[in-house]
């Protein structure tokens, strides 16, 4: 639950995660929370500061970095798995292309990003496999964070609703090289972006 609320974006980076809160809001053990924090905390997810307690981490460039490092390996390998996909994973996709339209015609455009996740989770859900699935889950949950870098959640999400879109359209053709291609500059592109963010970001701080 907890990693599915960073993926929403509900806690962004920095925010304390409040055990004894945390613990009634799900109605679970003190220890059963603690026990989350420790997963997380290996996932890179959580962060234990000494007498202040356990809180989200602010992502690095070099994380950035390993992120989009990870994600050619896992979701370009499984875009170009196409021809072996079932057809809930194709329309898995679909949904989430879909999903994002709605999102921005309402002009939801943290929903947008929550979409965008789900796309490219589907995306990996194209190989079939329940451990790519999981590390994938864990994965996006850190971009998620990375997110967050971004001062205009508009402005970055929006060139790639059709970006996703016509992803999509390789993929239901089958065409697993065409996807593979599209997506390798995709990614390329969006760590770029990020990566120019968080030297302006640094920057601003410097000055």
């Amino acid at each position: 639950m907890l990693r599915t609320r960073i993926i929403e974006g509900l806690f962004p980076p920095g925010s304390r995660l409040p055990e004894e809160v945390i613990a009634d809001g799900l109605a679970v053990s003190r220890n059963t929370v603690r026990e989350a924090f420790r997963l997380l905390s290996h996932e890179g997810l959580a962060a234990h500061e000494f007498n202040r307690g356990v809180f989200v981490p602010v992502p690095e460039l070099e994380d950035v970095v390993d992120v989009y490092r990870v994600r050619r390996v896992v979701e370009v390998g499984a875009a170009g798995m196409v021809a072996t996909a079932s057809p809930s994973a194709l329309r898995a996709v679909r949904a989430a292309v879909d999903g994002g339209r709605r999102a921005a015609r309402a002009n939801r455009w943290d929903d947008v990003g929550t979409a965008d996740l789900a796309f490219h989770q589907a995306i990996a859900g194209l190989a079939g496999s329940p451990r790519i699935d999981d590390m994938m889950r864990r994965i996006l949950a850190e971009l998620r964070l990375v997110f967050h870098i971004m001062a205009d959640p508009q402005r970055f999400h929006a060139p790639y609703l059709d970006r996703n879109q016509k992803i999509a359209e390789v993929l239901e053709r089958g065409d697993g090289d065409g996807a593979v291609r599209e997506l390798l500059v995709y990614l390329d592109d969006a760590q770029a972006q990020l990566l120019e963010a968080y030297h302006a970001a640094r920057g601003s701080v410097t000055r």
